[in-house]
């Protein structure tokens, strides 16, 4: 109701602004003499004023926000004073009252009312800046780093907010043009690098990131200098928050450990993803899990007919559903308790609901625990992969996409072979089958569940110590959303038997990451929390990585996504092998997996020897196996 009297207020003061343009174009038109004939200029204001007012009410001039004004409602007032000349002009010659409306007088207005209009708006938005903002002379003394179009944005956001607590004493840009300039009064003082020394000689207490587009090691120097100068630091969100083009000061965040590993937000071709997304019947595996869930919620967004969620963890599940089913209340939703390993339950899964895109994510992923439990590994992640892949073969799936990781690559555990023979199989089927089977392959994904940052986390909350295994280890890490939104991409690319790399970017030490998370807590490495090193567990490498000896990469059309040459396998040998394989979990034979998944994958080399080719993990949790090894390999 407040709103619509303002702009009824604006309204009648735009009437008067017609009303008095008209006027004394009128008078510099006669030199301001006397005019004699008064009540036909009284007559020929009101046409003007109602042709005019008319004009002015049916455009968008009070439809906007004037302090945030921009140049789109400066082309507005320019569009609407002009029509509104030519209106009045028109209804004047219709009425025969084109005396005082002559080409003279029609300049003189259009131009006297287009200054008085933008003079009106600009005059407020300059009283409001001088007076009606609060002007920053308390609050913690603030650098803000990033002279661009957030820093500029989030500066005026603190001068109009009332609850803002920011004295802003300058900015810091790395551009050199930038540096000694002034940005709506604040002075661009000097480079990220001169950032310590600044924020010492001006007692500076608080720095604020506004640099949207940093990448992760850019940030991480900005927080490392924050803390060599003993200041809190805060940043803006990255470009994906700020898509809207405003910044608000309730938008400065702490910074997390996603804005120190810092990946720019991934651009999608929402076309070539609702293509065979948009009304399909969709198959999520691992519904529960971090990508699966993640994957689910991406899939939403595309219209399908229907998302059939599988998952053989109950709780997990039924959360994904309750979310699903609160943001998309029209989509539906079967969430079904089932387990790859089990075909025939499958079969009748495939029976009822038909899927048209299966997305394959369930899997066992823990490194350590697949040393030690072998048998789970092969039969859900290689068995359970070809239940679901011969299935969608059988009824028609027109795309399948399979989950993979870095692990399969060169693989030195158990959990990683597995993965690589699923992978083998997947390309093997896809030569001989009408679905078009993808598998995509990445690193460590931020916060999935049992990773190592919630593990840290978990343990600073303790107190410490924090366990990393080697100083020396590196990752690849990208966030549960981009990892699940690149998966879909990839999808829309394939054409059947690729393996699509995604762009990892660079590798991450898990010590720098173990003492950034630390520090972000309040803490200090070493001194307030320990870190320990524990040794590389069973099967674990020092380093991730992407490639396997003979596969090419291609580029595709997505700078995110890369494409592997496919590897032709023989298919009837990777059945055979597999029913081997099948044969050998049925009856507990360790062994017999060992062997059998190092014909599967040649390049698998256990981080230990074999003599009787039982694993020393497996001889600490079985006593009664006694076979001789030699753990680790020398």
């Amino acid at each position: 109701m407040l709103l619509l009297s303002r702009r009824y207020l604006v309204f009648l003061l735009d009437l008067l602004l017609i009303a008095g343009s008209y006027l004394l174009a009128i008078a510099l038109r006669f030199d301001f003499t006397i005019l004699p004939e008064r009540e036909r200029i009284t007559h020929t204001l009101l046409i003007v004023v109602l042709s005019k007012g008319a004009v002015f009410l049916s455009s968008r001039l009070y439809r906007s926000i004037w302090k945030y004004a921009s140049l789109a409602d400066g082309i507005e007032i320019f569009k609407t004073v002009t029509l509104a000349s030519v209106a009045a002009m028109v209804m004047l010659l219709v009425m025969r009252e084109h005396e005082y409306f002559s080409r003279v007088i029609f300049l003189l207005d259009w131009g006297v009312l287009l200054c008085l209009v933008v003079a009106s708006r600009l005059i407020w938005r300059v009283y409001r800046e001088m007076y009606v903002m609060p002007r920053l002379t308390t609050g913690p003394r603030t650098l803000i780093v990033g002279a661009g179009e957030a820093g500029s944005q989030l500066l005026r956001e603190i001068r109009k907010s009332r609850s803002a607590n920011y004295n802003v004493i300058g900015f810091i840009d790395d551009n050199p043009a930038k540096i000694g300039m002034h940005l709506s009064g604040i002075r661009v003082l000097g480079d990220s690098r001169q950032l310590s020394q600044l924020a010492r000689d001006l007692s500076i207490e608080q720095v604020i990131i506004a640099i949207p587009s940093a990448r992760g090691r850019e940030v991480r120097t900005i927080v490392r200098r924050c803390k060599m100068a003993n200041v809190q630091f805060k940043i803006l969100p990255g470009l994906a928050d700020l898509i809207s083009g405003r910044v608000e000061v309730s938008q400065i965040k702490d910074v997390v450990i996603d804005d120190l590993l810092g990946r720019d937000p991934a651009e999608l071709d929402n076309r070539a993803i609702s293509g065979y997304l948009a009304g399909k019947r969709v198959l999520v595996t691992g519904a529960g899990g971090s990508i699966g869930s993640e994957i689910c919620r991406q899939v939403a967004r595309y219209a399908p007919a229907k998302i059939v969620m599988l998952d053989a963890a109950e709780t997990p599940l039924f959360l994904i559903e309750s979310e699903l089913a609160s943001g998309f209340p029209e989509l539906l939703l079967v969430p079904v308790l089932a387990d790859v390993r089990n075909r025939e339950r499958l079969e009748c899964l495939f029976e009822e609901f038909m899927p048209e895109v299966v997305f394959h994510a369930a899997a066992y992923k823990h490194v350590p625990l697949m040393e030690y439990n072998p048998i789970e590994a092969v039969t859900s992640n290689i068995l359970g992969s070809r239940n679901l892949a011969l299935l969608a073969d059988r009824f028609g799936v027109s795309n399948f996409v399979m989950i993979s990781t870095d692990k399969a690559v060169n693989p030195t555990n158990v959990m990683g072979a597995s993965k690589r023979a699923a992978e083998s199989y997947i390309q093997a089927l896809a030569g001989c089958s009408a679905t078009r089977f993808t598998t995509v392959r990445f690193g460590n994904v931020l916060g999935s569940n049992g990773s190592v940052i919630p593990m840290f986390k978990e343990q600073i909350r303790k107190g410490g110590p924090v366990t990393v295994t080697d100083p020396e280890v590196v990752r690849y890490f990208m966030t549960i959303p981009e990892a699940s939104q690149l998966v879909l991409q990839a999808a829309s690319l394939g054409q059947g038997g690729e393996i699509f790399l995604l762009d990892m970017g660079e590798p991450v030490p898990i010590l720098e990451l173990a003492e950034e998370l630390i520090r972000l807590s309040g803490l200090q490495p070493y001194e307030d929390i320990d870190i320990i090193f524990t040794g590389l567990r069973p099967g674990e490498k020092m380093f991730e990585e992407l490639l396997i000896d003979g596969e090419n990469v291609l580029a595709t059309s997505h700078e995110k996504i890369k494409v592997l040459t496919a590897v032709k396998h023989d298919k009837d040998a990777c059945e055979a092998e597999l029913d081997r394989l099948a044969s050998v979990a049925a009856k507990n034979d360790i062994v017999g997996i060992i062997e059998g998944l190092r014909r599967l994958v040649p390049e698998y080399s256990p981080a230990y020897h074999f003599k009787g080719a039982v694993p020393a993990g497996f001889r600490r949790m079985r006593p009664d196996l006694h076979t001789e090894v030699e753990f680790p390999c020398g």
